[in-house]
């Protein structure tokens, strides 16, 4: 394995479900120099092999963690993007069972989970920025 590859996988070990560009720059404080192209292209060999996983919810850019082999799902904060791992919904694999499968062997269920965290949970909400009473529609 190249010292770029061995230097992502390590940088993705200290720090799960980071993103393409998270990844260049903590392996550029280790190794110098790396190109954003070949730290993509090595996460795409890397995905390939199985060595690692990409999760890309849904209005986020895809990030990259190093847990494979069983099937967890994702929490994701919908104020900060803070993602965190979940064990299996129910049961084995694929946890989950399809209401009509099509003639499918299902094999894995992945499920993301959406929510705020705590930190997002206690912030002041902002005031809001509806229209005032004398402003509205007669159809409100």
């Amino acid at each position: 394995m190249t010292a770029q590859r061995l230097a992502i996988m390590r940088a993705l070990s200290m720090r799960p479900h980071a993103t393409a560009d998270d990844l260049a720059d903590d392996v550029r404080v280790v190794i110098g120099t790396i190109s954003r192209q070949a730290v993509y292209d090595t996460l795409g060999v890397l995905v390939d092999k199985n060595l690692i996983r990409r999760i890309q919810p849904a209005g986020s850019a895809a990030r990259f963690e190093d847990r494979v082999g069983d099937n967890h799902h994702h929490l994701v904060c919908r104020a900060c993007g803070s993602m965190f791992d979940i064990d299996c919904a129910v049961g084995s694999v694929p946890c989950l069972t399809a209401d009509d499968d099509h003639g499918f062997e299902i094999d894995e269920a992945e499920v993301v989970y959406w929510g705020r965290c705590p930190t997002c949970r206690n912030l002041p909400t902002k005031p809001s920025t509806t229209t005032t009473s004398s402003t509205r529609s007669s159809n409100d």
